[in-house]
């Protein structure tokens, strides 16, 4: 038996909750606070978990979403009784992504000019 400890990141359920939709709205909020990254940086911090993140932009999202480092984290503890070997069907790895609250992703379809 095993226990392992894992990070949710909710940046993008923070900013859902404020109104804050698009990845690009968060470049001027960092800019104001002194912390100057690239669009495609704010992107991953929005769209992925980070793996390790840097104090300054940490407090600056805080600052900026007027929220604690608490609202951004939250520890996910499991115990595990088998070795898990990442092609079963495990139910409790669906419930750990990024919540919405109301807010549903709308697939797309691709068509190119000359389909119809």
């Amino acid at each position: 038996m095993s226990r392992t400890v894992t990070m949710q990141w909710n940046l993008r359920q923070v900013m859902a909750d404020r109104g804050l939709f698009q990845t690009s709205e968060l470049l001027p909020l960092l800019a104001e606070r002194g912390i100057h990254v690239s669009r495609e940086h704010v992107y991953r911090l929005v769209t992925r978990t980070p793996q390790r993140i840097n104090i300054d932009i940490l407090a600056a999202l805080c600052d900026a979403l007027g929220c604690d480092p608490g609202d951004l984290l939250t520890p996910i503890a499991e115990t595990t009784t088998t070795a898990r070997t990442g092609t079963d069907n495990n139910p409790g790895l669906a419930d750990r992504g990024p919540r919405l609250g109301g807010i549903q992703p709308v697939r797309t379809t691709l068509r190119r000019p000359n389909d119809a």
